[in-house]
Formats: C-alpha cells, structure tokens, sequence
C-alpha cells in the first residue's frame, strides 16, 4: 500500500498535476479533496470530466466517475469487487476506494486519453425498434452506422501511418523526386510549345484544344450528374417498392387478423428463420472462415522490409526513365514519317545536326580521356618502380651498416631528428599554454573580484529575506493550522448540514407528491359532484327533454325495455317447452319417413337394373328368368 500511494504521489507531483504533496500532505486530504483530485486525474484523460465537484451534487459525480470508468474498462479489485460497496466508497470519498483507482488511471494515462478518445466516437447509440420502423430513422441510423466504420477504418490507416517507420528523409527524397518529374515534364512541355508555335494558326488550334478539353470536362460533369440521378431515381423507386410493400403486407395484416392467419405467417417466419440458420448462416460462416484463413495466411508472410521498398522504388524510376527515352526516341523516329508533321522536319535537322556536333565532341572528350587513362596507367607504373628502387636502396644501406657495426644508425638518425622536431614543437606550445593559463588566471580573479563586490550588497538583502522568509513560514504554518482546524469544523458542520437539506429535500419531495395526489382527488371529487349537480337538475326539471337525458330516466328506460325483452323471452321459451314433445315426436316421423322413401327408392332401383338384364316370367309356381 506504501509504494502505491508513493507512486501516486510521485506521479502527481509531476506535469501536468503538479500538486506537489508529500506523504503527509497526501495523506491528509479530505474525502472531498480525495474526490477533487480524482476528477482532476480524470479531466487529464478527457477534458469533459473537468469539474469543480463543490458545485455537484454527489449522486451526479458518482454517476459521472462511474459511467467514464465503465468506458475506460476499470474493474474494482480487492473488498471492492461489490459494486454497492465501490458505489458507495466513491460516493463518500474513502481511501480504500479511491486510492487503487488513482494507481491504475497513472500508471496507463496515455492509453486511457486513446480510449477516451475513441469511446466518443465508438460507443453506439442503441435506438429502440419502434423507432427504427420510420424510414427516415432508420436511414439516418444507417448513415450513423457507416460513418463509425468509417472512422474505424480512417483511425486504423492512421495508426500504421504512425507505426510505419517513414522518415522526414524519405519524405524529403519522394518530395525531391516528384520535383525531378516535375521539371521534366515541365521540360517537355516548353519543348511541345516551342515546337507548336512555328506552325500556322497555332493560337487559334490551341483555343480549339482548350474548348475541347472544356467541353469534355463539361461532358464528364454531365455524365456524373446523370449517373447520380440514375442512382437517386433508383433509391427512391426501390424506397417506394419497399413503402408499398409495407403498406400492402399491414393491410393484409389488418384484413387477416385471425388467430388461423396469425398462426399460418408464425409459422411461415418459423420456417424462413429455420432456414437461415440452418443452411444460409452456416454457408456464410464457411466462407468468411475461409476469407479469413487466407488473410491469416497473406499476414503470416514475411513483410517487405525498408531496403525492398527502396529497392522497388529505384527500379520503377529507372523503368519509368526507359519509358521517357523510349517515347521519346519514338516521336523523333515517327516525326519525319508523319505527313501532319512536316512543318517541324526542318527543327527536326536542326536537332539531328546538334546531336551530331555533340556527338562528334563526345568523341574528342573520350579520346582525351582515353589518354589521360593510358598517361595514369604509365605514371603508375613509374611510381612502383621508383618504389621498388628505393627499397632497393634501404636494403643495400642497412648490409652496409651491418658490415661497418653501425646497424640502425640511418633509421636512429631520421628518429633523432624526428622527435628533436617534435619537442621543439611541443615546447613551444607549453610556452604558450603557460601564458595563456596565466592571463585567464588573471582575468578569472579580477572577475571574481567583480562578482564579489556587485554581490555584497546582494547577500546582505538576501539574508534579511532568509530571516523574513523562516518568520513568514512560521507564521504560515500557525494559520495553516489554525485554517486546517477551521477547515474540519466548517466540513463537519457542511457535512451535517447536507444531510439535512438532504432529509428535507426528501420531505420535500414526500409533501409535493402527496400535494399532487391530494389535488388530483380533489378534481375527480369536484367531477363527480359536477355530475351528480347536473343529474339532480335534470331530474328535478320540468322540461321533458331535460328529463330524458337524465341518467336516472336513461337507466329506467334501458331496465323497462330490459325486463319487457326478458318477459318476451320467458313467453317464447315457454312455447317452445310447450310444443317440444310434439315437435320431437314430428321429427321422428319425418326421419322414419325419409327412411322409407330412401328404401322405396333403392328398391326401385334394383327392380330397374334387375329388369335391364333379363324377364322373369311365373309359370306353375315357379319363376323363370329369360335373357
């Protein structure tokens, strides 16, 4: 717990909190002064969070320390794992709570700044789907949808720009080379137009070309406009279809609002969804798995390194420059064929007859080249002979020297005479350096001096500000404790006092609600009476009409017309009772009926089919059938 309120308060000493606190210090803030400079560590991470917390109630800066903190992901650790507990640990300020939030937001500010950032853009908005039914919702919805995948895409280009190593040398190389281009084709061109303005009516031929590229921009802009009407006609068709088609299914909707209907399109949509997640969505899935191993793959590969691009890039400039020369060894080659291009035979000579004095001077300057070569080569040559004599040379002095006894004598005198040199030079340079050191000896005491006289009168001040300063501090000391004392009487007496307006809010609150009760009943009493007071007028009136729009004369009437339709009922009922077993007794003689009729008729027709075959004729009591 030590070193993590040591590394809070280092961290808090630093820029850009700069509060410089000391353990003790630190440790003596109030839940209040805690709270502040907890808002202040998280107005660091987004600017909105900078608040004067003496100026919110503490229900909002609990919900607005809490919502930031969900944002940035933080979750309680250690007896903070309730969230109840952690709520109401950074409702009041205490240590346990506070102190373990302030470690994790220093420790990751820069990453939090990123994700605060971030979340302004990418927390969606959650629209309920009664809303979305409304087109224009919905489309504004869409829009908002595609602009955050934007913005996804646009910040993620944006981080590989940052992580991709592209120098301000590279960028100044691309610039210098595009300013190459630039001049050749600018080259090119004051070349095209010298060529241009020998020709006849090259004015009026280069306003003909200016219009025309006009109008083909003109055309373009034409086409352009055209194709996004196609698309606007085209989305508003398909928006039509779709409104249609809405229409058409709520009406069939309306028309068909049967339980059998209603269970028909359940299950309809039961089979639809059965189907896309059966056969659709798995088919889908396969494929992304698949897009998605390729992708793995392709990022597996080892990428191309800063020396490959540059590479790449130097051969593309060198192709490129082929393609110029090659262009432009074309349009010498077709120059004099083409006859629109005879006007520019005669510059076309005089360029060849340049090219050939070039040439031909070429030729000079390689041929003198050539000579100093063949000279270097020869001068070469002399310069490892001589070499090679005058170690010859040495060789034969020093047998010599060996054979007179003096070996080395030759070599000992070019070192004698080389560190003779050598000293002089070097006493020469002590000399010098002594003086040297001696005059800035000079001069740093009579500076000294100098300093010491201008800044006499300086201690001396500044002594008597040391003394004020110790009496100043001590004295400050004295009212900070004395304002330290004030300090907590007035926040016990504000903390006691809050929770009174905090009580007498809810009273408050408690007596306006039962106000608004009180006189939302009084109202309906006041209806009430109102209508009784109209239905005694009615009643007591001697108007007729009055009288029938009385309540009481409506409810008699409706109870007389009521019991006359009971009395009706009971009478018909009573017949029916009456006539039943007669009637049942009828029935059954019209159904024993209908039985007979139906066997008549089927013997009848067996007689029919019986007679279509054969005759029976009876003879003697014994019958006989003839076909």
């Amino acid at each position: 717990m030590s070193d993590q309120i040591k590394f809070i308060m280092d961290s808090l000493n630093k820029e850009p909190f700069r509060k410089n606190y000391n353990l003790i210090t630190f440790d003596s803030l109030e839940p209040m002064q805690l709270l502040q400079v907890l808002s202040d560590v998280l107005a660091e991470i987004d600017p909105k969070q900078l608040v004067d917390i003496r100026e919110e109630m503490p229900e909002q800066t609990a919900k607005r320390m809490l919502s930031l903190l969900g944002i940035l992901k933080y979750k309680p650790s250690g007896n903070a794992t309730d969230m109840s507990t952690f709520r109401q640990g950074l409702v009041i300020g205490s240590k346990p709570v506070i102190y373990p939030v302030l470690h994790w937001l220093l420790q990751r500010t820069n990453e939090l700044k990123k994700r605060a950032y971030l979340a302004r853009f990418l927390i969606k908005l959650e629209v309920p789907s009664e809303f979305l039914q409304d087109e224009t919702v919905a489309d504004t919805n869409k829009q908002y949808e595609e602009l955050m995948e934007a913005f996804k895409t646009l910040h993620k280009e944006y981080e590989q720009l940052k992580i991709s190593g592209f120098s301000t040398a590279e960028i100044r190389k691309d610039i210098s080379a595009m300013e190459e281009e630039k001049d050749q084709l600018i080259k090119r061109v004051e070349h095209l137009k010298k060529r241009v303005e020998t020709a006849q009516n090259h004015q009026w031929m280069l306003k003909i070309a200016r219009q025309l590229r006009v109008e083909k921009e003109r055309e373009e802009y034409l086409a352009q406009q055209k194709q996004e009407q196609k698309n606007q006609l085209f989305h508003a068709v398909q928006r039509l279809q779709r409104v249609q088609n809405q229409l058409k299914s709520m009406r069939q909707a309306a028309a068909d609002a049967k339980p059998e209907s209603l269970m028909k399109r359940l299950e309809e949509e039961i089979k639809f969804n059965l189907y896309m997640v059966t056969e659709k969505f798995p088919k889908e899935l396969e494929n992304k798995k698949k897009e998605l191993h390729f992708l793995q793959k392709v990022v597996s590969e080892p990428a191309m390194g800063h020396s490959d691009l540059l590479e790449l890039e130097s051969k593309i400039n060198e192709i490129n420059t082929e393609i110029n020369q090659l262009i432009e060894k074309k349009m010498m080659r077709n120059e004099p064929i083409e006859g629109k291009l005879s006007l520019y035979r005669q510059q076309f000579k005089r360029y060849v007859n340049k090219l050939r004095s070039k040439s031909t001077v070429f030729k000079k300057k390689h041929q003198i080249i050539a000579e100093l070569k063949a000279e270097f080569g020869l001068l070469q040559r002399t310069e490892e002979l001589l070499k090679q004599r005058h170690e010859n040379i040495q060789q034969q002095l020093q047998t010599m020297e060996e054979k007179k006894g003096i070996s080395g004598y030759s070599y000992t005198q070019e070192e004698l005479e080389r560190v003779s040199a050598l000293k002089s030079e070097v006493d020469e340079m002590k000399g010098r350096t002594l003086d040297d050191m001696s005059e800035m000896v000079k001069k740093l005491y009579s500076l000294v001096s100098e300093k010491k006289s201008a800044l006499a009168s300086v201690i001396k001040e500044l002594r008597q500000l040391r003394q004020k300063y110790q009496e100043l501090t001590q004295e400050c000391d004295e009212k900070k404790s004395q304002y330290d004392s004030c300090a907590a009487g007035l926040e016990s007496n504000r903390s006691k006092l809050e929770q009174e307006v905090r009580r007498l809010r809810e009273e408050c609150l408690q007596e306006e609600s039962r106000y608004h009760y009180t006189n939302c009943m009084i109202k309906n009493l006041e209806v009430q009476l109102r209508r009784a007071t109209d239905e005694m007028k009615a009643y007591i009136s001697s108007d007729q009409q009055e009288k029938r729009k009385a309540i009481r004369e409506q409810y008699t009437k409706n109870t007389a017309e009521q019991e006359n339709l009971g009395k009706k009922l009971r009478e018909k009922q009573k017949v029916i009772r009456e006539s039943h077993g007669p009637n049942m007794k009828q029935a059954k003689m019209w159904r024993d009926l209908e039985q007979l009729m139906e066997c008549k008729k089927q013997c009848f027709l067996k007689q029919q089919s019986q007679t279509s075959i054969g005759q029976v004729i009876q003879e003697g009591g014994e019958d006989r059938l003839i076909l």
